[in-house]
């Protein structure tokens, strides 16, 4: 019998490594870049540094990213998806009411800001202030961490019959629940150590939230 070499079938496999040999790669400098952006800054932080700490060459950073601006951003989207993610589920966790949207600060407090400081050092320190692209990114961002909030609450409004007073009053919540969240991350977590006290935080956070929102429903309906 006559031998044939392998069959094509080693090329996929080959490929398929080759991919996740890049993955592996892209993530460790974007973990690289996170340490160093969040403990240094990231005007302090130089291309070089990235490279020495993700055990690659300049060249291979330039290779996955345009310039840092590219990494911080795609940092920015990396953390934004996070938080989302982790605000959506603890929102599919509540029976559509007020009371039951009272532990979503705590999720945020605790497994946001608590269990990832680097990433709200990053999301809500370093990406402020730089360039018009970052700003931008940053801005889409934080209008779909918006939007996210105002479907929640108004899917909750939906459900328990009531009205708001008027048809900007969703957005306003929404937009004031976004800024909350980012002065207590940055007052308690990036300023002092809040973390003895998240409890209370969380608890009173919650509360002050749902005076706002049952401050803005109809009445005597």
């Amino acid at each position: 019998m006559i031998k044939t070499n392998k069959p094509d079938t080693d090329m996929p496999r080959r490929s398929i490594r080759r991919l996740r040999e890049k993955k592996n790669r892209y993530n460790t400098i974007l973990k690289a870049a996170e340490k160093l952006f969040s403990k240094k800054g990231f005007n302090q932080t130089s291309i070089e540094e990235i490279a020495d700490l993700a055990e690659v060459s300049t060249g291979a950073v330039y290779f996955y990213f345009k310039n840092k601006d590219d990494l911080l951003i795609k940092l920015m989207h990396e953390i934004g998806h996070y938080l989302r993610k982790l605000l959506g589920k603890e929102f599919e966790k509540t029976d559509l009411t007020l009371n039951g949207f009272n532990n979503i600060p705590y999720a945020f407090l605790k497994n946001f800001c608590m269990g990832h400081p680097e990433k709200i050092t990053i999301f809500f320190r370093e990406s402020v202030g730089q360039s018009l692209e970052v700003e931008e990114q940053r801005k889409q961002l934080f209008v779909k961490l918006t939007l996210d909030i105002k479907d929640a609450i108004t899917k909750i409004s939906k459900e328990q019959g009531k009205n708001f007073i008027s048809d900007f009053s969703i957005e306003l919540i929404a937009v004031c629940i976004v800024g909350i969240y980012e002065r207590v991350a940055c007052h308690y977590f990036l300023w002092q150590d809040g973390s003895k006290n998240i409890q209370d935080i969380a608890e009173e956070t919650a509360s002050f939230m749902l005076g706002g929102i049952n401050s803005l429903f109809k009445t005597g309906l």
